[in-house]
């Protein structure tokens, strides 16, 4: 089957995704309350131990960050889905836990969610003003042919797994979340309630540090969070910028084929899928954020015939995407920085016979 074949398929077997997913999109209290407390009790009693640990060890205390950076993941999906007003029923209840995870992810509540929704009513679109909002910054094959010199070489170490996934993150959380560099229309109130995010949070840290010593305070948060923020971009990453990925300008743009085409199937196991909240489900998730992250793989089970036109990777299998660089709007595919330069030899070639 073609790939117009595949897509023409899949918009007849959706045509009716708003109602297909309805039931799925049904906030539980129970289940709800059950999640943050075996997240936030094994999160605070990690803290606990690593705390307890610094007298001992600091490499002890960093090893145990590891692994409460991944309960950090849990937070933040609890987060992500309020910000979606997905995890409880009650939408004040979703505002005040959005706003208590943001003082342990460091991420700005109103702010972010602002963002990511925008993201998601507009992931896979290659018009600039909209492309790089909530997701990694990806130029096509002819704006790198066209860039100069120096702006191919800016990208090409932003590109390198090193910047990408360890360096942005810190500059991600540190200094992107932290002023309104996002500005679109009827933000006001949205970019006050960053600042007031900001304050609350580093008054709560400042208390925190005044208690508990800040060198103390210091390296155990800001270990976990460094980690959590590694997590975090990885994911998003691999969620979006897959070979097979799904990009194109907004006249000929679709929702539930970037949903779908553009958003993988992070197959992980378990116990990885549990603690990142099954994020990995994230044709699911785009097709309808309104699923909490408690009911995306019962979603995704119910639903298996979309099993058929997604991309599934498992992490071994994700390590190699970080090789995707470039986005071909010829053959509609994430292409490498070897491949560009292969192509562009050849090209030479074929134009110097001309």
């Amino acid at each position: 089957m073609s790939n117009q074949q595949q897509n023409d398929e899949l918009r007849q077997r959706l045509q009716n995704w708003p109602t297909l997913f309805q039931k799925y999109a049904q906030a539980s209290t129970q289940k709800a309350v059950f999640q943050m407390i075996n997240t936030f009790l094994p999160y605070i009693g990690l803290w606990a131990l690593m705390y307890w640990s610094t007298y001992y060890s600091w490499w002890i205390t960093f090893g145990l960050a590891a692994i409460n950076a991944l309960f950090l993941v849990r937070i933040f999906i609890i987060q992500h889905d309020c910000g979606h007003r997905s995890f409880l029923q009650n939408q004040l209840a979703n505002k005040i836990i959005g706003w208590v995870c943001s003082f342990f992810s460091t991420i700005p509540y109103s702010y972010w969610a602002g963002v990511h929704n925008y993201h998601h009513g507009h992931s896979g679109q290659l018009e600039i003003e909209t492309r790089d909002i909530g997701d990694l910054k990806v130029m096509t094959v002819n704006e790198f042919r066209e860039a100069t010199p120096w702006q191919r070489f800016g990208y090409r170490i932003y590109r390198m797994p090193i910047v990408t996934f360890v360096i942005a993150p810190i500059i991600y959380l540190g200094f992107y979340n932290r002023i309104p560099l996002v500005n679109l229309s009827g933000w006001k109130k949205i970019h006050t309630q960053l600042h007031l995010n900001n304050l609350a949070m580093l008054a709560f840290y400042l208390l925190l540090g005044w208690l508990l010593g800040w060198q103390r305070f210091l390296f155990i948060q800001l270990s976990i969070v460094f980690l959590f923020g590694i997590i975090a971009m990885w994911f998003f990453y691999v969620q979006h910028q897959h070979e097979e990925a799904y990009k194109e300008w907004k006249d000929k743009w679709e929702y539930v084929l970037s949903a779908v085409k553009g958003s993988t199937y992070y197959k992980l196991p378990r116990i990885m899928q549990w603690l990142t909240g099954n994020i990995g489900f994230h044709h699911i998730h785009h097709l309808n954020s309104k699923i909490p992250n408690y009911n995306l793989e019962r979603c995704a089970k119910d639903n298996a015939f979309l099993d058929q036109y997604i991309t599934t990777v498992t992490f071994w299998e994700s390590l190699k995407l970080m090789h995707n660089k470039l986005w071909c709007e010829e053959k509609k595919r994430m292409i490498t920085f070897i491949e560009f330069y292969h192509r562009e030899y050849v090209r030479g070639l074929q134009m110097q016979q001309a």
